[in-house]
């Protein structure tokens, strides 16, 4: 295996995966009102229309439009359990990087604030490549990931910054917002969990989709957030 790859697995093993699985349903209960894009991606895709939700967290986007059919997936055996709960829709334990489905098949595929959590420029590139091959050749994809440039919210982040942090999860009973942080429900004493986020500049998740293949059709900035829908690249 590749020393820098084993590495990155490692890191985000610790620093991702391993957090998620510890504050997952603390977690699960603060992410249940659907962003407006992501509603509005789904709401417009064609009755029958069958796609793939890479990491889909709780699930709380599997029933937004009940006339298409969703395969989720999450790294995290413990949100999947949750998500699971979203019937008729199907969810399985899988990594971004080797996801189980056939290529080239999908009408669609949304992938929520997943891609930023992966720790080196080959290992993003390369999870994006993973979701747009399992696309059909008209087949589009919604990719939304933390925005550098968040400099009116309260974690207040702006071009300057270091793209690379570390994010503090705060479980405790208190609602009370936590600086550049969450803080998620719990009793007892308080824990802090970090999570790895790459914060993404202007420009730069479209020049990742382009170097994994594909094309980019629209994107914008919403709620400290790049987006794109992108599609695979026909190839003449």
């Amino acid at each position: 295996m590749d020393v820098d790859r084993a590495k990155g697995e490692t890191y985000e093993e610790q620093h991702v995966h391993g957090v998620y699985e510890q504050i997952a349903s603390h977690f699960s209960s603060t992410r249940y009102k659907p962003w407006p894009i992501i509603e509005r991606f789904l709401k417009e895709l064609p009755d029958g229309a069958i796609g793939l939700d890479v990491g889909c967290g709780n699930g709380k986007y599997l029933s937004v439009n009940r006339d298409i059919f969703i395969v989720g997936s999450d790294r995290s055996s413990n949100l999947a359990t949750i998500a699971k709960r979203h019937a008729p829709h199907s969810v399985l334990v899988a990594d971004l990087l080797h996801l189980p489905h056939p290529l080239h098949t999908f009408d669609f595929a949304i992938s929520i604030a997943v891609v930023h959590h992966l720790s080196t420029p080959e290992r993003r590139v390369e999870a994006l490549e993973s979701i747009l091959q399992t696309l059909a050749p008209n087949g589009k994809a919604l990719l939304t990931v933390w925005a550098l440039e968040q400099e009116g919210s309260r974690r207040g982040w702006t071009e300057g910054d270091d793209q690379d942090v570390m994010v503090p999860c705060v479980m405790r009973g208190s609602k009370k917002g936590a600086a550049r942080g969450e803080e998620v429900g719990g009793g007892g004493e308080d824990r802090v969990f970090s999570r790895y986020y790459h914060l993404y500049r202007k420009g730069e998740l479209e020049g990742d989709v382009e170097r994994a293949g594909g094309e980019v059709v629209e994107g914008g900035w919403e709620r400290d957030n790049w987006w794109v829908v992108a599609r695979p690249r026909v190839m003449l």
